[in-house]
C-alpha cells in the first residue's frame, strides 16, 4: 500500500527524463513540479473550489441524511434503505447524460450548484447507510424518558439521538467528504472554467503530445496530502463510529 505513495512522492521531485528512464536511480532533485502545480496551473484555487463543494455536499446530505436515517431506522422502513442504496449501485456515468441535459436546460453547467447536487447523490446513500445501522445499534430508553418528559418525536432526534450518535455523525461526515473531494466524473464533465476541482485539474497534464509525469504526480500529492491529514488525524473517530455502529445491539 505504502510503494505506491512512494513512488508517486518519489516522482514529484523528478524531472520526466528521469520518470520515464527505468535505468535512473540517483537524480538531482527539484521544486520546479510543485511550482508548475500551485502557482502556474492554480491549483490553489482548484483546491478552494474542491473544498467548497465537498464541504457543502456534505453539510446538506448529512441535514437530508440524519433524519431519513433515523425514520428507516426508528420505523423499520428497511425496503426503503435498500432503495437508497440502489445510488450505490447505479454507475455514475449512466447519469452523467441527463445530468447534463437539464442542467444544460436550466443553465447550471459549470457553475458549483450543479456539482453539489452530483455530489449529494454519492454522499447521501452512504450517510443513510452510515446511520441508520447506527442509530438501530442505539437503545430507546433516553427516546422514551425523553418523550415521558414531553418531547416530541423531533424533539426527541435533535436533543438527545443526534447528539448521543456523534461518532456515527463524523464518520459519515468525514467520508462524506473524502468521497466528494476525491470524485472525477462528475467534475470532468459539469465543471466550468471557474469551478474546476482538483481532481479534474489533474488533465492538464496530459495532452495530446505527452504526459507531464512529474507535473501529474506533484498535482496527485496535493491532493492526497490533505485527505491523509484528515484521515490520520480523526482516523479514532472513523474506527469508532463503523464499530459501534456495527456491533452495537
Amino acid at each position: 500500500m505504502i510503494l505506491p505513495l512512494f513512488w508517486m512522492l518519489l516522482a514529484s521531485f523528478k524531472q520526466n527524463v528521469d520518470i520515464t528512464n527505468p535505468d535512473v536511480v540517483f537524480f538531482v532533485p527539484t521544486f520546479q513540479n510543485y511550482v508548475n502545480v500551485l502557482f502556474t496551473n492554480d491549483f490553489l484555487r482548484y483546491g478552494l473550489n474542491s473544498f467548497i463543494i465537498a464541504t457543502a455536499a456534505t453539510f446538506i446530505a448529512l441535514a437530508i441524511g440524519l433524519p431519513a436515517a433515523y425514520s428507516i431506522s426508528k420505523y423499520k422502513m428497511k425496503s426503503v434503505s435498500g432503495f437508497i442504496l440502489l445510488a450505490r449501485v447505479i454507475p455514475g456515468i449512466s447519469l452523467l447524460i441527463p445530468w447534463y441535459y437539464i442542467f444544460a436546460q436550466i443553465g447550471l453547467v459549470g457553475s458549483f450548484r450543479a456539482l453539489i447536487i452530483t455530489h449529494i447523490f454519492v454522499s447521501l446513500p452512504l450517510i443513510v447507510a452510515i446511520m441508520s445501522s447506527f442509530f438501530d445499534g442505539m437503545s430507546t430508553e433516553l427516546e422514551e424518558a425523553g418523550q415521558i418528559d414531553g418531547l416530541t418525536v423531533a424533539g426527541t432526534f435533535f436533543r438527545i439521538t443526534l447528539r448521543l450518535a456523534m461518532p456515527g455523525v463524523a464518520t459519515s461526515a468525514i467520508l462524506s467528504f473524502i468521497f466528494s473531494w476525491n470524485n472525477f466524473l462528475f467534475a470532468l464533465i459539469l465543471s466550468g472554467k471557474n469551478t474546476t476541482t482538483l481532481p479534474a485539474a489533474l488533465y492538464q497534464f496530459i495532452s495530446y503530445l505527452g504526459v507531464d509525469w512529474g507535473g501529474l504526480m506533484a498535482a496527485s500529492v496535493v491532493i492526497t496530502v490533505p485527505v491523509m491529514i484528515v484521515t490520520i488525524f480523526l482516523q479514532k473517530y472513523i474506527v469508532a463510529g463503523l464499530t459501534a455502529g456495527a456491533t452495537k445491539g
